[in-house]
This record gives structure tokens, sequence and C-alpha cells, in this order.
């Protein structure tokens, strides 16, 4: 399975733009760093990276609305 990294943007909407697919963790990773080091905080969105079978499942999987962590000792 795939590599896919995406820009994600909040405002006005949430959009997903699909920047990159890498076959491996290690270059999707190094990629996905390097992307967020060179991006101005939070003006031009997130770069997320997910691992997905396809494009379609990971841009499923980014719009899902996932439960907060629990701090602290709950």
């Amino acid at each position: 399975m795939p590599y896919y990294i995406y820009r994600v943007t909040e405002r006005p909407i949430r959009q997903l733009e699909k920047l990159e697919q890498h076959e491996t963790y290690k270059e999707a990773s190094a990629r996905a760093k390097q992307l967020r080091k060179d991006e101005v905080w939070g003006t031009n969105g997130l770069i997320k990276m997910i691992h997905a079978e396809s494009e379609l499942n990971a841009e499923d999987l980014l719009n899902q609305v996932r439960d907060p962590v629990p701090e602290g000792d709950d």
C-alpha cells in the first residue's frame, strides 16, 4: 500500500490536496518532514501523510472525525 502526502486546509471549508505518493515509509516520511519545514506555519494548511489502499481511501480516512484522546489519568 502506498503512502500519500496531502495538504489539508480548513478555511473556508475543509479541502484536501494530494501533493505526492510514495511506496516506502522512509521516503514519504522524509518528504513530509521537508514539506512541513518549508511551509509557513498554518498559512497554506497542514501537511499530512497517510497509509492507504487507494487515493479515495486516503481521502476518506483524512475526512473522518476522530474522538479526542483522553488526557492525564482518564
